[in-house]
């Protein structure tokens, strides 16, 4: 049996089964016939002869341990193998053989015990690891997170990206918005004290201003708002009479803010404002406040008629008393009105001399 071995190959002799030696690059003979059997392997990635233990390959040959990289991956770590320094893939097993011949590979360990190393290893290694190794946590701008270790508290994360090893403890991060928030409540309908039924659209805005402790005794928490809200606006309302609310919007307003504030910290938030946007009617009583709007508003158009009425009936009468006391002045207002008659005629033509006579006694 004539074998011949590259120069980028290597060879394994083997009889009758057994490993016997490693052959490199030439021209080997051997005796199938007496049980010998030549593996050739090419000399590049992961070493694939699995008929004989490594710890006798590494041993026995000092060529070959020359020509290979053993990589023993220790309990709780995990390995990235490099080729000529770039991250190529990850080596979860415990033992690994690479030829390290025309590649030059390299091994990384990576200490997974403590969760937090994770963020040393780099971007780089990490793509390279699947996501079932580790957790990556991002806190955007406004948010904070708050970090468990096995459903423990452990501290506050700040805006960034986090990496954290899942191999020793399970790791669990809660993220809270403590950006301004707005909460609407449209149509709540609220009986006042004079038993009509009125719908109030209320707008309020709050924030998150203890994170840990809303996390560990609130669910739930904008429901929980809603409804703190809903309780305080009935708590004022059903005090009073329609006519009453309608006069103090601003009031119901105010105070609303003002009770909402005293209940804030039960809730862990921050109230920044809270106002009413709408008070609606039914439609009957809309109706019928409509029709005596209306009414209101005639009866003051015509208040206001009757008094400019008055004034000019008075203005007239002083007029009056001026004129038969001065008769300069009762001269001067009927030119007056002859001026006023000669500006709206172009021409004048008259037939008899009657109207003459009296234009001229008018003159003088």
């Amino acid at each position: 049996m004539k074998i011949q071995i590259n120069q980028n190959q290597c060879g394994f002799l083997l009889k009758d089964g057994c490993f016997v030696k490693t052959l490199y690059s030439g021209i080997h003979r051997y005796i199938k016939a007496m049980g010998y059997e030549v593996v050739v392997e090419d000399m590049e990635g992961m070493v694939e002869f699995d008929k004989a233990p490594r710890e006798v390959l590494l041993k026995e040959d000092e060529i070959f341990a020359g020509k290979v990289l053993s990589i023993r991956i220790p309990e709780g770590h995990i390995g990235i193998l490099k080729e000529n320094g770039v991250a190529r893939k990850i080596l979860p097993e415990a033992e690994y053989l690479y030829w390290n011949v025309w590649g030059r590979y390299t091994a990384e360990l990576l200490d997974m015990r403590e969760p937090e190393t994770a963020n040393q290893a780099g971007k780089a290694c990490l793509a390279q690891i699947p996501q079932k190794y580790y957790k990556k946590i991002e806190i955007q701008p406004g948010e904070l997170g708050i970090l468990y270790y096995n459903n423990q508290v452990v501290r506050e994360l700040e805006t960034g990206t986090y990496y954290y090893w899942l191999y020793s403890k399970d790791v669990l991060c809660r993220v809270v918005d403590l950006k301004t928030k707005p909460l609407e409540i449209s149509g709540q309908e609220i009986l006042t004290a004079d038993r009509i039924g009125i719908r109030i659209n209320l707008m309020c805005t709050y924030r998150v201003v203890n994170p840990r402790a809303m996390i560990e005794n609130i669910k739930n928490l904008e429901n929980q708002v809603y409804a703190c809200v809903q309780l305080v606006i009935r708590e004022y309302v059903g005090r009073y009479r329609l006519d009453e609310l309608l006069q103090q919007k601003e009031e119901i307003s105010q105070f609303i803010f003002k009770r909402l504030k005293e209940a804030e910290k039960d809730y862990c938030i921050e109230f920044k404002s809270a106002g009413i946007k709408d008070i609606i009617l039914p439609g009957e009583i809309r109706d019928i406040m409509n029709t005596v709007l209306v009414a209101e508003r005639r009866a003051q158009a015509n208040v206001i008629t009757r008094r400019e009425e008055v004034a000019s009936t008075r203005s007239l009468l002083n007029t009056a008393k001026l004129m038969d006391e001065n008769k300069t002045l009762y001269k001067l207002k009927e030119m007056e009105c002859l001026e006023r008659i000669c500006a709206q005629v172009g021409n004048i033509q008259v037939g008899g001399g009657a109207l003459l006579e009296q234009l001229k006694a008018l003159v003088g």
